[in-house]
């Protein structure tokens, strides 16, 4: 079993970053942190040279559910996305909700979870048709 949903592109990092972004808002998503782990591992004077970004994104509206229905699902919240090189094109992913969720133990969590996981792939469908 696979816990991860990837797609791979040849658009440019700035095409798929900046498609993504525009793909989750339509979702009700939106982008809260992000983190290029290539230039914070330099900083810390460690070599690695390939991009791979971080995206943390949150739909609110859903958050706030999944916080109702369980305070400490919120140790999953938000989701992760990554952006990374891979062979001269771009992986763009995520971690599936359902798989995380299912870690909780809670029944009630998981149609809310579909939904989160069901948009965020439609999002990411999105940034390569």
């Amino acid at each position: 079993m696979d816990i991860r949903y990837e797609v791979v592109t040849n658009l440019s990092k700035m095409e798929v970053r900046s498609k993504l972004e525009a793909s989750l808002k339509e979702e009700g998503f939106g982008i809260l942190w992000e983190l290029n782990m290539k230039d914070k591992l330099q900083e810390k004077g460690i070599e690695f040279d390939r991009d791979f970004i971080v995206l943390e994104v949150c739909n609110p509206v859903a958050a706030k559910k999944v916080l109702d229905i369980d305070i400490s699902a919120g140790y999953f919240l938000p989701c992760k996305m990554a952006i990374y090189e891979e062979k001269g094109n771009w992986v763009l992913g995520l971690i599936k909700p359902t798989d995380l969720i299912a870690l909780q133990e809670n029944p009630a969590l998981i149609p809310l979870a579909k939904e989160v996981e069901e948009a965020l792939i439609l999002a990411i469908s999105n940034v390569v048709k």
